[in-house]
């Protein structure tokens, strides 16, 4: 299941991706350069969206879905308890120190 929304996730990226490049801007038409654009309104023409931009609008919330999704599938499948269960240091095994006539001598801690 998780592979699947995986792919799902990158597919609506990209798409989402190519419905935001191919958009218009507000104001993008040609009498915007020359300054006749000014006389629309600040936050530009309210009113309907038209296809693409409500396509991305729902392709953005299929983003942010999958997104949450995905995130809590991944957290939830990692086992911190196993990680952090023996938090005792490990003992330090030291070989033995021979000595020049070939006693050994045990090592000191």
């Amino acid at each position: 299941m998780f592979e699947v929304l995986m792919v799902m996730f990158l597919i609506v990226a990209i798409v989402l991706v190519g419905f935001i490049m191919i958009q218009q801007g507000k104001g993008a038409d040609m009498g915007a350069s020359f300054g006749s654009g000014a006389s629309n309104t600040v936050f530009g023409s309210s009113g309907s969206g038209n296809f693409l931009s409500r396509t991305t609008a729902i392709l953005a919330v299929i983003f942010f879905v999958l997104a949450l999704i995905l995130g809590n599938l991944s957290t939830a499948t990692s086992d911190t308890a196993e990680d952090f269960s023996d938090l005792s240091a490990p003992e330090q095994q030291t070989p033995p120190v021979e000595e020049q006539d070939g006693q050994q001598v045990p090592p000191t801690n």
